[in-house]
């Protein structure tokens, strides 16, 4: 008989979004052996409190990508409840491409944690297939995105906007070529 771990308090809840943020950036900024303790004060908590939610490393690693990775899959159907499916498509895609580039500033960190065996990616593609495709299926209904379009090539097409746009000066360059693939998702809707 499994029992389901009991809900964190409020004040748990915002400690451990603290903690996860400050350690991507902590991981991006410093390397994958930025002592947990100095994300533990950047992120106003005590080293107590990190450890309590976070026993390991790894155990931070894979919690911080998972929460960016959540963040973004989740967007979705905030952006879908908000926008226009098109416009909240397009509001996604910026949001995916911040969210490569702070996998990107993990990568020593993500890869430090998969040689130690975890498997922080063990849902990305399903769970931002899910995302795209979500979506695409709202724009199509709304007769305002392609119905023919495969979610997969979405998400490979916005990786690749991401690998060619790696720094934050090419991020003008980034929207445009985002604004083309929201272009071409358009292209043909609704006939």
């Amino acid at each position: 008989m499994t029992t389901r771990p009991s809900p964190l308090r409020a004040d748990a809840r915002r400690n451990r979004e603290r903690i996860l943020e400050t350690a991507v950036r902590a991981f991006a900024e410093r390397g994958p052996d930025v002592p947990l303790d100095a994300i533990a004060k950047a992120a106003g908590v005590g080293s107590g409190t990190l450890y309590r939610h976070f026993p390991t490393r790894e155990a931070l690693v894979e919690a911080a990508y998972r929460n960016e990775l959540a963040r973004v899959c989740d967007s979705a159907a905030e952006l879908l409840a908000e926008l226009p499916p098109d416009r909240a498509m397009r509001r996604w895609m910026d949001r995916f491409i911040d969210y490569l580039a702070a996998k990107q500033g993990m990568a020593d960190a993500l890869r430090a944690a998969v040689a130690s065996g975890a498997d922080p990616f063990a849902e990305t593609l399903d769970k931002l297939g899910a995302a795209i495709d979500s979506l695409l299926r709202a724009g199509a209904e709304a007769g305002l995105l392609r119905a023919d379009v495969d979610p997969l090539d979405v998400g490979l097409s916005l990786t690749g906007v991401a690998q060619i746009t790696a720094t934050p000066a090419q991020r003008d360059r980034a929207g445009r070529l985002l604004d083309l693939i929201l272009d071409g998702l358009r292209y043909g809707a609704g006939e």
